[in-house]
């Protein structure tokens, strides 16, 4: 039918394999290093943190790695998720561009974040893992890391960041409905948190801090407890680009192929899930489709960050990675995009951006709730604040089509919807949110904490 709107697969549809880009992409990996001695890091220091099978996925370069039966079969609970036309957006804006998104909110947790949660604590469970550790931030992941655990008999240890405890109560209540425990960091349990309170006894919580803590515990656990993160890594990158996949199969339903494919970013993982297997088809079939990650402009690591090496926390117990960075000292304001308030982005996406191959804009929190109410009225969908951000980047180019006169088909992922974040929106109508930019001088001084690294 010529006014289709949503493009749904089978559950045979489901992808069976997840895709690497580093088997295609034409740039070696930066070096992954240990936190004290700077030197790259073993297997055996990872698997302080990580299962065995993480730890491979992290550092293979086969293009394809096998899907778990047992992970495919929990992801029939929301997989494959639709992908609709907004055909009434577009009648608001008036523009001739064709405007597709992808439905991750969908999922039982409301997010994209299950599909990398679910085979991470498939795969720590088959390794004899009882219990993990986790940092988050909105509460998407840690929600979603939550289910998971649940469903494999995992306890689940939860740092979500102090400001977002408060802002998102609901997301808390979330994760413990599925048995997690959820402590607001920095926390008086860690020699981190300790530390940081100490100094600042309103610390308002980042994402590294929360990291930080979620490191040390399991680092300090005698392996009885193993780390697990929602975002940043390759293995992360990996588990979704079942979005895209899926995405690839549904525009050829749609009979179109997108010019732009959107996604927000905080560490990246959603943004690659879509857009790494559309990079593929650039780089092995010679599409041309453009990839933009869009942040925030409080926490534009991409667009004004330092491109170096730099700690994964603030504590400095992560691994250093080569990334976009604000400076692990970061300490974000408390805009109400949660989930996109991490000091740096992941390394893939990161060397993907300086060497051309994707694109990064920053919008500020005012325009992007304004879009988020645009789309609300004429999809329906609330979508969660840092989705709202990808929403807002592809009406920019809708209307960008509209000036120049020109057919253009946009893809964006929405990530998530917004129903934990009323609190957030509740404040936008009453116009009690603010813009902000992150300050260029506080950029300039974190590159004196960077660690010295000869690589």
């Amino acid at each position: 039918m010529s006014d289709q709107t949503r493009f749904t697969l089978s559950q045979n549809d489901i992808p069976k394999f997840w895709y690497n880009i580093h088997a295609d992409s034409p740039l070696a990996p930066a070096p992954v290093l240990h936190p004290v001695t700077l030197e790259p890091v073993t297997p055996e220091f990872l698997s302080v943190l990580f299962p065995m099978e993480i730890i491979q996925q992290e550092i293979t370069r086969e293009r394809y790695i096998p899907i778990p039966e047992e992970v495919r079969e929990i992801y029939q609970l929301y997989r494959p998720t639709p992908l609709i036309r907004a055909r009434r957006l577009e009648k608001l804006l008036d523009t001739p561009a064709h405007i597709y998104y992808k439905n991750e909110g969908v999922s039982p947790v409301g997010s994209h974040k299950a599909n990398t949660a679910i085979p991470q604590a498939y795969f720590n469970k088959i390794s004899g893992v009882k219990a993990l550790t986790t940092e988050t931030g909105a509460g998407q992941w840690g929600t979603a890391l939550s289910m998971a655990g649940h469903f494999f008999d995992i306890d689940v240890e939860v740092y979500m960041v102090n400001v977002s405890y408060h802002q998102k109560p609901y997301r808390r209540i979330f994760m413990e409905m599925y048995g997690a425990t959820v402590y607001p960091s920095p926390t008086t349990l860690t020699q981190c948190g300790r530390a940081l309170l100490e100094k600042y006894p309103d610390h308002p919580g980042s994402l590294g801090v929360a990291i930080s803590e979620a490191v040390e515990v399991a680092a300090m656990s005698g392996g009885t407890k193993k780390y697990s993160l929602g975002s940043v890594l390759n293995h992360v990158f990996l588990h979704q680009s079942v979005i895209g996949e899926e995405s690839l199969k549904q525009m050829d339903m749609a009979g179109e192929y997108p010019d732009v494919v959107i996604g927000c970013v905080g560490g990246g993982s959603n943004f690659a899930g879509i857009a790494f297997p559309f990079l593929r088809e650039n780089l092995t079939h010679g599409q041309r489709t453009r990839l933009v990650a869009v942040e925030p402009t409080a926490t534009p690591s991409l667009t004004r960050g330092l491109y170096a090496f730099d700690y994964g926390d603030t504590a400095k117990m992560a691994p250093v990675v080569k990334m976009y960075t604000l400076g692990h000292t970061f300490i974000p304001a408390g805009i109400h995009a949660g989930g996109l308030r991490y000091h740096g982005m992941g390394p893939a996406v990161s060397a993907l951006y300086n060497a051309g191959y994707i694109e990064a804009v920053a919008v500020n929190q005012l325009s992007t709730f304004e879009a988020a109410k645009q789309f609300t009225q004429t999809e329906g969908i609330i979508p969660a604040p840092e989705s709202a951000h990808a929403v807002r980047t592809a009406i920019d180019e809708a209307l960008d089509a509209k000036a120049k006169g020109e057919k253009r088909v946009i893809l964006f992922n929405l990530s998530g919807h917004g129903h934990y974040d009323m609190t957030s929106y509740e404040k936008y109508m009453q116009g009690a949110l603010e813009d902000f930019q992150y300050p260029l001088e506080a950029i300039n001084a974190a590159k004196s904490d960077l660690p010295v690294v000869n690589f």
